[in-house]
């Protein structure tokens, strides 16, 4: 059999979009969360404070969990051309999100767990330096937050230019690996803040009680953010994207137009390949006899976030009922 160019008929699996800028902040916050995470340990043991310690090693679980995020991104670039991938390598970033939430709720846990040993067994805080470094900290976050703000308003911005939202969900896009480094140092910032308030209370007023207590009310903070990360993540992992508006979109074109009545969708599946990207699988039944899979991939064209298409067309001979025997099946891809 003669060889053929294929390449009429083929297409790469890149849907992921340019995540270099993403990739870049995300290990910047790395290596600064990284930084101040030995300031504070070493702050710690020089000033004899258990709290900075532990704020310390708290904060390597963040930079570890930023480091998780940093690394999907570098592995989807990488392995971005493989072909065992089959809808490509964007779902690396997601799990990178995922795995990051996970250790987001481990830090919430572990922040409950060190408040009620504050609370069962008090320890003498060293109020000065702590509120020091607690601030050296909040700074810290706050630098870290713009660097990602503006590598998500770059993301934003690029999505708005290359494609359209019909009246989507904005949340629907948003890249989720980039959102959990995001959360994770927002939920740094959090702590800080309410660390700030304790060690002050106990400096000005002795309430030694409120550090732990605002530690406990900062890890159900984290704890729900990490829940919604989680859920977020989860919903693509698990390709549960059949609620989407794309779904009725895709709908509403195959079985509208000059052909209504005609052709009927009776098989549909939709999963997300890319932050605004989807790719589907249907099979329709209709009495068009002419109707064929190029002329429904046009009219889905007109939704650009559809992006890979496979179509199996059964026509329906007479007036018929939908039986095996009546049907003649078409497929393209």
């Amino acid at each position: 059999m003669p060889a053929h160019n294929m390449s009429e008929w083929s297409h790469e699996h890149l849907f992921a979009g340019d995540s270099r800028a993403a990739e870049r902040g995300t290990r910047l916050v790395m290596w600064i969360t990284a930084a101040m995470m030995v300031i504070e340990i070493i702050a710690g043991w020089w000033f004899n404070s258990m709290a900075l310690l532990a704020d310390g090693w708290h904060m390597s679980s963040h930079a570890v969990a930023i480091g998780v995020s940093a690394f999907a991104y570098a592995a989807a670039r990488r392995y971005a051309g493989d072909p065992r991938f089959a809808f490509g390598t964007w779902k690396i970033e997601v799990l990178g999100g995922f795995a990051s939430a996970i250790f987001l709720l481990g830090v919430a846990a572990m922040m409950i767990l060190a408040s009620v040993e504050r609370i069962l067994v008090p320890q003498a805080i060293h109020y000065q330096e702590a509120i020091f470094v607690a601030v050296l900290g909040l700074a810290v976050n706050v630098v870290c937050a713009m660097i990602l703000g503006k590598v998500h308003d770059h993301h934003h911005a690029h999505d708005h230019h290359h494609g359209h939202d019909h009246g989507h969900d904005h949340a629907h896009g948003h890249d989720l690996n980039l959102k959990s480094a995001y959360v994770h140092v927002m939920a740094d910032a959090a702590t800080s803040v309410l660390a700030i308030i304790a060690l002050a209370g106990g400096w000005m007023y002795g309430w030694s009680w409120l550090d732990p207590v605002m530690g406990i009310v900062g890890a159900g903070l984290v704890a729900v953010w990490a829940r919604n990360l989680i859920v977020e993540t989860g919903k693509v992992l698990l390709d549960r994207e059949m609620d989407h508006p794309v779904v009725q979109e895709i709908r509403d074109v195959v079985e509208s137009g000059a052909e209504a009545g005609e052709t009927t969708i009776s098989d549909l599946h939709v999963w997300r390949v890319g932050r605004s990207m989807y790719s589907c699988a249907l099979s329709v039944v209709t009495h068009d006899s002419g109707l064929t899979p190029g002329r429904l991939r046009e009219r889905l064209a007109v939704h650009e976030e559809i992006v890979h298409s496979t179509i199996e067309i059964q026509l329906c001979r007479g007036a018929c009922a939908v039986r095996p025997d009546a049907l003649v099946g078409e497929r393209a891809t």
